[in-house]
Formats: C-alpha cells, structure tokens, sequence
C-alpha cells in the first residue's frame, strides 16, 4: 500500500522557518520525481520544488527560490522541504508527491498535506 506521510507544519510568525517531511512507504523511492506543491484557499495547486531521481536535479517555483531548499534522503524513504524566511502568502496546504512515468503508465501518489500558516 502506498502511504506517503507530510509532517512539520504549523503556525511561524514571518521571517521564521519550517521544515517538512514526507515520509514514503510501499514503492521504490529511489525511482522517484518527488516534489512539493502547495494550494492556499481559492487558490489552484502550484508545483513549490521538486528533485528528480537519478541525477537529484532540483527544480524551484520563482516564488520561493533563494528560501526553501528541496532534498531527500533515499535510505530513508523521506523528502523535505526547508523553509526559511517565510512570508504571508507561503501559508497553503502543502503536499508530498511522488512522480515514475513510462510510455505506458504514470505513476503518481500524494500525500494528504500538511497545513503552514504564516501570520504575527
């Protein structure tokens, strides 16, 4: 069964930071595109950052470059997402995805999100 498990949300006033984890259970991490989106309300869901599987290629939202750093740890089946001087408008749901696409199927699972909250 395929579980993927967001943790390390929560309220931070703005300049502070958190850091989220993704933990991932039941396919080949390794494999995997993982990536973090994030959906604020009325909002549509948008990509945050991602790091590919082989070559740990990491790709940002212009939003958040220079402040969230995306990695993962494939020994222990987690990805995280630093966040530091957060602002207003990071305050979203944020969820844990994981991406393996082939010419015949994708692959695609999600977390349940964690919820961040930006506010004094």
């Amino acid at each position: 069964q395929v579980q993927l498990v967001e943790s390390g949300g929560g309220l931070v006033q703005p300049g502070g930071s958190l850091r989220l984890s993704c933990a991932a259970s039941g396919f080949t991490f390794s494999t995997y595109t993982m990536s973090w989106y994030r959906q604020a309300p009325g909002k549509e869901r948008e990509l945050v950052a991602s790091v590919t599987s082989v070559s740990s290629t990491r790709n940002y939202a212009d939003s958040v470059k220079g402040r969230f750093t995306i990695s993962r740890d494939n020994a222990r089946n987690t990805v995280y997402l630093q966040m530091n001087s957060l602002k207003p408008e990071d305050t979203a749901v944020y969820f844990c995805n994981a991406l393996r696409s082939n010419p015949y199927k994708n692959y695609d699972y999600w977390g349940q999100g964690t919820q961040v909250t930006v506010s004094s």
